[in-house]
């Protein structure tokens, strides 16, 4: 198995176990997250993105297939089971997921998903009608990039 499939590997059994800490092991310190949600994370953003779904988790599990990785690029797809804690309604989220490697760790980390099917099982009838609307995504954005400035807030330097 190639070491960077190895990598994705070990991120996503640290997500598993809801390790963050050993999750932003496996990120070069540049590194470039984007997903429906958290459009635009970099460095330390994406790696206390990760800690805080971490340590906000509930009634969460995941699984992953078909890692695929040379020395340049990574792929996978993956599946996160969860409690929404907002609404505390059920998610199954799938998600495709690709990678960009440099120096032994993840530079880039691109996650895609449907974000309405994602509003629709966390919003509920909200998200049925308006969630593929610009102004549900960007609410949903903008809270989310609140939650994670008041986590990063109380990070250890």
């Amino acid at each position: 198995m190639h070491p960077h499939a190895k990598l994705i590997e070990k991120f996503y059994s640290a997500f598993q176990n809801l390790d963050g800490e050993s999750m932003a092991e496996c990120y070069h310190p540049k590194v470039f997250f984007s997903d429906p949600v958290f459009p635009r994370l970099e460095g330390k953003e994406a790696t206390a993105m990760w800690k805080m779904l971490c340590s906000q988790a509930r009634d969460f599990s995941l699984s992953f297939d078909t890692v695929e990785a040379d020395n340049h690029l990574g792929k996978t797809r993956w599946e996160a089971n969860y409690t929404f804690s907002l609404t505390g309604r059920k998610v199954r989220n799938k998600i495709d997921a690709n990678f960009e490697f440099k120096d032994g760790k993840i530079i880039c980390h691109s996650d895609q998903f449907s974000f309405w099917k994602w509003s629709v099982m966390a919003l509920g009838s909200v998200g049925l009608l308006l969630g593929w609307t610009p102004l549900i995504r960007n609410r949903v954005r903008q809270q989310a990039a609140i939650n994670l400035e008041k986590f990063i807030q109380h990070l250890p330097e």
